[in-house]
């Protein structure tokens, strides 16, 4: 076969095969690290597999949960700070598979470029693959795309996809949630990965660079601060689910915030009552609120002000439940109760946030 005419390669047009190859060298001891019953973390085939048998399973339902991390993505790229992302990655899909009563099995993450930086690929997939370690579900494989002209160099999206099991009946939101079971709240670590087209043109707005001081928190730059990784849930969930059996829901406190989240799992002719007094609003919370004069209103549907992770649990049990979360590692706060929904308003909010510096 005769050369082409300009002797033009792949690697001409923007694509560098070989970086691809030295990025999967680079990850493959990370990967093998997510390993767990089931499936052996091994990546380079053209898919992965999963074992539900060697995983304990007798008669599972499948549960899937796909998401990306949003425009957090642009203070990590502007920050060249990587490592955390990942976390973010896993924890959005996770979070919401425990959330139906599902122990996460495995993740596969979706990597697109403009160009391929190795370095920078492999801290994302490190942090890809600690969030999968924590949540005990096997990092099986994904897929990396470079595509100049599509992104600029140095930009890059992620996408994740994450597969987990309940035993059948086991299911989450359980069916006998009533007025008067009890609503307690899981803190968060920070803003999480929603609300970041707000945060940052807040940040704009303000004419702080991201390596300045954060004022909310001086001992961290405001991207390092605002980079906080969302937080998993799933071990601490899952405790309280199998130890206490008196969780019948939970909502993960994501778009939407409080408002628009919890309804979710509620029976349509039910609704909550929220004591926002109680709520334990982050320093980050209150510095957005003042520097973007937000409305109490969309501060509470658009971030998690504090509270990552909402569950609803028998009245009479919430204290043994308190006690498994608190065992795991969670802060935990009482924040109200199931109540009758009133019309359209599915949650009633009472008193206010305690937005003081």
């Amino acid at each position: 076969m005769t050369d082409g005419k300009n002797g033009l390669t792949y690697a001409d047009s923007g694509v560098d095969i070989d970086a691809g190859n030295r990025l999967v060298d680079m990850i493959k001891p990370l990967v093998r690290a997510t390993a767990r019953s089931g499936a052996d973390a091994e990546i380079g085939g053209f898919g992965g597999l999963f074992d539900l048998k060697a995983a304990g399973f007798t008669d599972p339902v499948l549960v899937a949960a796909t998401d990306g991390v949003g425009t957090k993505l642009k203070i990590a790229i502007e920050t060249g700070l990587h490592g955390g992302i990942g976390i973010d990655l896993v924890a959005m899909s996770v979070n919401d598979l425990v959330v139906q009563g599902a122990e996460p099995l495995f993740f596969l993450d979706y990597f697109a470029c403009g160009r391929l930086d190795p370095e920078a690929a492999a801290a994302i997939v490190a942090g890809i693959a600690e969030g999968c370690r924590e949540s005990g579900c096997a990092l099986i494989g994904g897929e990396t795309a470079e595509m100049p002209g599509l992104y600029k160099d140095g930009d890059y999206d992620l996408g994740g996809f994450a597969v987990g099991a309940a035993e059948r009946g086991t299911l989450l939101p359980r069916g006998d949630i009533e007025a008067g079971d009890a609503v307690i709240g899981l803190a968060s670590s920070g803003v999480h990965s929603n609300g970041f087209s707000l945060v940052r043109k807040i940040v704009e707005q303000s004419r702080l660079a991201y390596d300045a001081p954060a004022p909310f928190s001086p001992v961290m730059t405001l991207g390092g601060a605002l980079l906080t990784p969302t937080r998993l849930y799933v071990r601490s969930c899952l405790r309280a689910i199998r130890e206490t059996g008196a969780v019948k829901g939970f909502a993960h406190i994501t778009g939407g915030g409080f408002t628009d989240n919890i309804p979710r799992v509620l029976p349509k002719h039910l609704g909550v009552g929220i004591d926002l007094a109680r709520l334990p609003v982050l320093p980050v919370f209150k510095w957005l609120a003042e520097q973007g004069g937000i409305a109490e209103l969309e501060l509470l549907r658009t971030f998690n002000c504090g509270i990552g992770m909402i569950a609803i649990v028998k009245s009479d049990a919430v204290e043994q439940v308190t006690d498994v979360f608190k065992e795991s590692g969670e802060a935990v706060t009482p924040l109200g109760e199931v109540v009758k929904a009133e019309g359209e308003r599915r949650v009633v909010y009472n008193g206010h946030l305690d937005l003081a510096q």
